[in-house]
């Protein structure tokens, strides 16, 4: 079978006016050979009337039969006993050469070209044969009329088979495009779910998770000075007090998505100077913070970067590193911005911290990987220089936005 042969709701509405035209051409065509034999008495008539009559009888059963439009075999079975009524007709009246037309495009829908060609052919020489039999002669117009109304029915339905393949070539590329656009569309919602994961395990590691452990320390502290030290103990639960204010101001900001308190209290460096303080204040490290450059206004994922990075920085110093000093130091440059940690602690080798995540990490580890994933969304990089006793050193450098051109002054 051919690619034509489809089913019926799977016709567009050209398709089926096209169809419809086809059966009424056929049976208009039976009509009048009936009528002019009857008109024309020519001998035979009635044979005529009752050869037309089965001939279209067995036409119009062909469509409702579900195989002829899914079996060749059936379908070359009928399109026979067709072809067979009709050279009866042929014989009986030149009248039925018309009829040639209408099987032509029968034959190359229902056939595969191997078979329906052939079966125009042939036809188109049986049309020609009957109507010179019946005239008596042969011309140029008697046998190029079925000839050219064959080549026309060959050209229309190979055409419509061409543009049929190149339709369903277009419907099955937009399926394809579609379930594509489908497809990339969940991957970057899971990207982007991904990437909402980690920002936030980021602020919860350098906010909340920092606070509670500066209150840990800080009641720890308490609890070693009583009952022998009251004042002293006192003066760690209000430290603990105020770190735990701090980090509800934080979890509400989190939960508002806003900028950290700090910055929005003032600069960058403001904020700098004042975590510093309040890490030596809680931690009893001696933390000092200096200011390189002339300060100038970052963009707001710079200044919450740095003072994130330098957060987590310190707190990594206070937990890990027992370390008596750290020195805080952010240089602002013609182009760029830098931050640098540096303390006199333990040390580390930085190629061995673990993964984040992995079972050798056990919750420790993701403090670098968080201000690396930081830096790198800037397109900033971050350094870890670092040895067993000779301290640790931490450089992250962001690009800093050109600043808009000044208004040129007319002249």
């Amino acid at each position: 079978m051919t690619e034509e042969a489809v089913t019926d709701h799977s016709l567009t509405p050209v398709v089926r006016v096209l169809r419809s035209c086809l059966h009424l051409m056929v049976a208009a065509l039976l009509a009048l050979a009936a009528v002019r034999a009857v008109v024309d008495r020519i001998p035979g008539a009635a044979a005529v009337i009752v050869t037309a009559v089965a001939l279209f009888a067995v036409y119009v059963a062909g469509p409702r039969l579900p195989r002829v439009r899914t079996s060749t075999g059936v379908a070359g079975l009928w399109l026979g006993t067709v072809a067979a009524l009709w050279l009866v007709l042929l014989a009986l009246t030149p009248d039925g050469v018309w009829l040639a037309f209408p099987l032509f495009f029968v034959q190359m829908h229902l056939l595969p070209p191997r078979w329906g060609l052939p079966a125009v052919a042939a036809t188109t020489l049986a049309a020609v044969a009957g109507f010179g039999w019946h005239t008596h002669t042969l011309s140029v117009g008697t046998v190029l009329g079925p000839v050219l109304g064959a080549a026309v029915a060959v050209a229309v339905v190979l055409g419509y088979e061409a543009l049929y393949r190149e339709s369903e070539q277009r419907r099955r590329l937009i399926e394809e495009l579609t379930a594509a656009r489908s497809e990339l569309a969940a991957a970057e919602h899971s990207a982007g779910v991904l990437a909402e994961r980690e920002r936030l395990a980021r602020e919860i590691h350098d906010t909340l998770a920092q606070g509670l452990s500066s209150i840990q320390l800080l009641l720890r502290a308490a609890e070693r000075a009583l009952p022998e030290r009251p004042g002293t103990a006192l003066g760690h639960v209000r430290q603990a007090r105020t770190a735990a204010v701090d980090n509800l101001a934080e979890a509400r900001r989190f939960v508002r998505a806003l900028s950290p308190p700090d910055l929005e209290a003032g600069s960058l460096p403001a904020a700098l100077e004042r975590l510093c303080a309040t890490t030596a204040r809680t931690s009893g490290l001696a933390v000092h913070c200096q200011v390189s450059g002339a300060p100038t206004a970052l963009p707001t994922p710079h200044e919450v970067a740095l003072l994130r990075i330098a957060q987590s920085a310190l707190a990594n110093t206070v937990q890990h590193a027992r370390a008596g000093r750290a020195e805080l130091t952010l240089s602002y440059m013609d182009t760029e911005v830098a931050l640098d940690v540096v303390d006199d602690g333990a040390g580390f080798l930085p190629a061995e911290v673990p993964a984040p995540g992995s079972a050798a990490a056990r919750g420790t580890g993701f403090g670098l990987a968080a201000m690396r994933a930081r830096a790198r969304a800037l397109q900033g990089t971050l350094a870890v220089e670092s040895a067993p006793g000779e301290g640790t050193a931490i450089a992250v450098t962001l690009l800093c936005p050109a600043a808009p051109a000044p208004p040129e002054t007319p002249s």
